[in-house]
């Protein structure tokens, strides 16, 4: 069953998330590794899971996917050409978050997530 098992709000409408979600995943798919709070950055995590795992397909049809998911062509140029590379043999557990510290202004936890 899939009781309670859907996405976290993050005290934002749908369309605010899911850009907030899809920029935190170009930023991290682009540069390895970003800083953002711990909430948020276990929702990109979920969400960059997905992309890689789609992204091993390597067809046309895994690029019209990923595409989909982060609509710009550049960062699934560089999914398709970098990223699935280094993930041949992991079926899982691309992304790590690491807890940074606490951020000054407003006491919020800061965390920092990787590429593995």
């Amino acid at each position: 069953m899939r009781h309670r098992n859907g996405n976290k709000k993050l005290g934002l409408p749908t369309d605010q998330r899911m850009a907030l979600i899809r920029n935190g995943a170009k930023s991290l798919l682009e540069h390895r590794q970003i800083k953002m709070t711990a909430t948020r950055a276990k929702e990109v995590s979920r969400y960059v899971e997905k992309i890689i795992t789609k992204a091993k397909g390597n067809d046309v049809h895994a690029r019209r996917e990923v595409f989909k998911l982060l609509q710009d062509k550049k960062i699934v140029d560089i999914v398709f050409k970098d990223i699935i590379d280094l993930y041949k043999e992991r079926t899982s557990g691309y992304t790590r978050v690491v807890k940074y510290g606490i951020r000054r202004g407003d006491a919020a936890s800061i965390s920092v997530l990787e590429l593995v």
